[in-house]
C-alpha cells in the first residue's frame, strides 16, 4: 500500500497540540516552539507513541529545513557520513537552523557508527540540530546523551484514561471519514490492546478495515494474526522481521507472549521439534523475570528456535 494511503501518514498530526501525548510533555515540546531554538534531542520511548510524528511537529511549527534518516535501514557509516554532510553543510533556504530527524537511532551500531554521529554533532552544530528518536535510551552511547536533552514519552497512568478517551474519538472520526461501519467496543478493544502504541491501532484497523467493517469479528484474528507472522519469519529464517516483531511487541507481557506461542506450537512446528521449543519457551520465560533486556531476552529465544526447529 502506498504511504499516501496510510492513516497513519494521511492523519499524521502537524502540530503539537494536535498530539496524543500527555500534558507535560506537550507543555515542554511547546516551550521549545515559543523559544524558536531546538536544542539536539533524544525522544525516548516505546514504539508507536508519537516520537517521530512529534519531532516532525515541532520542526513544521517552526518552519524549519530537516531531513529524515531510518537509522534501522540506513545504518552504515558512509550512508551517514554522506547524507549528513551534504545536508548539513548547506545553509537552509528559509534562514535558521536545519535539523536532521534520525529516527530508531537505537538500530545503530554503538561501536562505529554512534561514535560516527557524535563527530557529525561536533562539527556541524552551527548549521544543524539533531533530533534522535529510540525505543530504548539506554542503547545510545554516553557521548550523545551528553550532547542532547533526553525527552522520555512515559505515559503517567493518571493520563491513560484521557489519552485513550482522545485517541479513541480521532479514530472514530478516521472510520467515519471513510465510511467504515464499526463497533465503538470492538474499536476500543483494539485501542486497549496495543496502547500507546498509536501507529498500531491505526494500522490494524486500517487492515481490517478493507472489509467496510470493524466488528467482533476482528478480535478472535487479533490474538492470532502475531503469531502467525512470527512463525512465518522463523520458519524462513528472517532474522530482521523476527527483531521487528519484538520491537512491536515488548508493550506485551513476556510471559504471555511465551504461552501464546506455546499454545500454537502445533500448528507451525514439526512434532519432531516440539520438545525441544517446549524446553527453549520454558528456559527463556523463567528467565524473563531477571533480564534486564527484555528484546534481547526474546531474540535469543527466537534465534535458538530457528537454529534448531523443524517448521510446518
Amino acid at each position: 500500500m502506498s504511504e499516501t494511503f496510510l492513516w497513519v501518514e494521511l492523519y499524521r498530526p502537524k502540530d503539537i497540540e494536535s498530539c496524543v501525548l500527555p500534558n507535560n510533555l506537550k507543555s515542554t515540546l511547546t516551550d521549545f516552539i515559543s523559544e524558536g531554538n531546538v536544542p539536539n534531542l533524544i525522544l525516548s520511548g516505546t514504539s508507536g507513541v508519537g516520537k517521530t510524528t512529534a519531532a516532525k511537529a515541532i520542526l513544521d511549527e517552526l518552519g524549519s529545513t530537516y531531513m529524515m534518516i531510518n537509522g534501522s535501514e540506513e545504518s552504515g557509516i558512509d550512508v551517514l557520513r554522506t547524507k549528513i554532510k551534504n545536508f548539513a553543510s548547506t545553509v537552509s533556504l528559509h534562514g535558521g537552523r536545519k535539523y536532521i530527524i534520525l529516527d530508531e537511532a537505537d538500530y545503530l551500531n554503538p561501536q562505529s557508527t554512534q561514535p560516527a554521529l557524535r563527530g557529525f554533532m561536533e562539527e556541524f552544530h552551527k548549521n544543524c540540530g539533531f533530533i534522535l528518536t529510540c525505543n530504548y535510551k539506554n542503547r545510545l552511547i554516553p557521548p550523545l546523551h551528553s550532547r542532547c536533552s533526553v525527552i522520555d514519552f512515559a505515559i503517567p497512568n493518571s493520563e491513560k484514561p484521557t489519552l485513550a478517551k482522545e485517541f479513541m474519538c480521532r479514530v472514530v472520526t478516521i472510520l467515519n471519514d471513510n465510511n467504515v461501519d464499526h463497533d465503538k467496543r470492538v474499536v476500543a478493544e483494539v485501542i486497549n490492546k496495543y496502547f500507546p502504541d498509536w501507529r498500531r491501532v491505526l494500522n490494524e484497523l486500517q487492515r481490517y478495515s478493507v472489509s467496510g467493517t470493524i466488528d467482533a469479528g476482528i478480535l478472535v484474528d487479533i490474538a492470532e494474526v502475531n503469531i502467525k507472522e512470527l512463525m512465518h519469519s522463523m520458519k524462513n529464517k528472517e532474522f530482521t522481521n523476527v527483531r521487528k516483531w519484538v520491537v512491536n511487541n515488548l508493550d506485551n507481557d513476556p510471559v504471555r507472549l511465551f504461552r501464546r506461542i506455546y499454545d500454537n506450537l502445533y500448528e507451525f512446528v514439526d512434532g519432531s521439534s516440539i520438545p525441544h521449543v517446549v524446553v527453549v519457551l520454558g528456559e527463556y520465560q523463567y528467565k524473563a523475570a531477571f533480564v534486564a533486556d527484555q528484546e534481547i531476552n526474546l531474540m535469543a529465544c527466537f534465534t535458538e528456535i530457528m537454529a534448531r526447529a523443524k517448521f510446518k
